[in-house]
């Protein structure tokens, strides 16, 4: 089944993996993975009142890298939270490979986050009392009670970014960009369908920033999925489309975007 522009159609609901497998099947490459319409978020109240999203509308398939660019506090991490299942808008819908998230229950929105898709956070979020190594096995163990599988998955994840040597030490022991690429190998772990990158690259070394952006693309390129959040050029430049967020809506745009 194709859907408009001859690509295949959005996943059903009906048909959609159903949560608690250990690790959703990649989608057909071109698939729509990501529906979003009509979003809308406000926060605040009264007079402090402030709109961030007013009807946003996204498209994300399969195998496609998206960049969403705009000015800061326009809200493009809170785009990426309510994509993710972390926040909950004031309406419009959100479907993930045919899961309607803006209507999934809490224990369904935990097994959503745990199996369907990859947080890079702009702050790491990493645990401070776990070593870098069971910081990158965290959500597998939790996935799928798996050890030995996920401590050697997270080893080579760690290795791939160069910060294997640290994979016994502790987030508070690692300098900044030392705590992004572990931060990066968690969210690459579980292997899920849908990447969200919060400036991946905003703390690290031109070298390494190269590095995540080409592990990034040879997600997409296996058919996963990556939204990210990027004021870097060169990560704009990676990505198949880019989004500029002004005024609450999202427009296809690959010029400048306003200070």
């Amino acid at each position: 089944m194709t859907g408009c522009h001859g690509f295949p159609a959005a996943v059903p609901a009906d048909r959609a993996p159903p949560l608690g497998r250990r690790k959703p099947p990649p989608y057909p490459s071109g698939m729509q993975l990501v529906t979003v319409r009509g979003l809308r978020k406000s926060v605040g109240s009264g007079r402090a009142s402030r709109v961030l999203l007013d009807g946003a509308d996204l498209d994300l398939r399969a195998g496609e890298m998206v960049a969403i660019l705009g000015r800061s506090g326009s809200g493009k991490s809170t785009l990426l939270n309510l994509i993710g299942g972390i926040d909950g808008a004031n309406g419009g819908s959100i479907e993930v490979g045919g899961l309607r998230v803006d209507r999934l229950g809490d224990a369904e929105l935990t097994r959503y986050r745990r199996e369907r898709v990859g947080f890079i956070f702009q702050l790491f979020h990493l645990i401070p009392e776990l070593t870098a190594e069971e910081n990158v096995a965290l959500p597998a163990r939790m996935a799928s009670g798996e050890g030995a599988g996920a401590a050697s998955r997270s080893y080579e994840l760690l290795e791939r970014f160069g910060v294997a040597g640290a994979a016994d030490q502790l987030p508070h022991t690692l300098s900044g960009g030392e705590q992004q690429r572990v931060a990066i190998a968690r969210a690459l772990v579980n292997d899920a369908p849908l990447i969200l990158a919060d400036e991946p690259t905003g703390n690290l070394d031109p070298v390494a920033g190269r590095a995540v952006l080409t592990a990034l693309r040879e997600l997409c390129d296996s058919g996963r999925s990556v939204l990210l959040v990027t004021h870097e050029a060169e990560a704009t430049a990676s990505a198949d489309r880019v989004e500029v967020l002004d005024e609450g809506r999202l427009t296809p745009d690959s010029a400048a975007v306003p200070a």
